[in-house]
């Protein structure tokens, strides 16, 4: 995650979600979010890479274990949340998110 600014933290459809808009990316600027997240941020945080935004909540879905939702977004336009990685991290195996030790 970039430097920016927590602009939704709160439940959409029952599920937990945080939104951050990415701070020097443009006008609009980007936008990532993640869901489900039980927050522990809100909205107007400023946020830097390693900011815990909450825990992944167990929620139904098509996952078998509880998973993460991430998107990207510009405006109203949806992007490849993929695109902000670096290309050497993309030809790894899949990702994995471990726990907080």
């Amino acid at each position: 995650m970039a430097p920016g600014r927590v602009a939704f933290a709160g439940r959409v459809a029952g599920r937990g979600v945080v939104s951050i808009e990415l701070t020097g990316t443009g006008d609009p600027p980007l936008r990532t979010t993640y869901e489900p997240v039980r927050t522990s941020v809100k909205k107007g945080d400023a946020v830097t890479a390693g900011t815990p935004l909450g825990t992944l909540e167990a929620t139904p879905s098509h996952c078998p274990t509880a998973c993460l939702h991430w998107g990207l977004r510009r405006g109203d336009s949806y992007l490849d949340p993929l695109s902000l990685l670096p290309p050497w991290l993309l030809r790894r195996g899949p990702s994995r998110l471990l726990p907080l030790a």
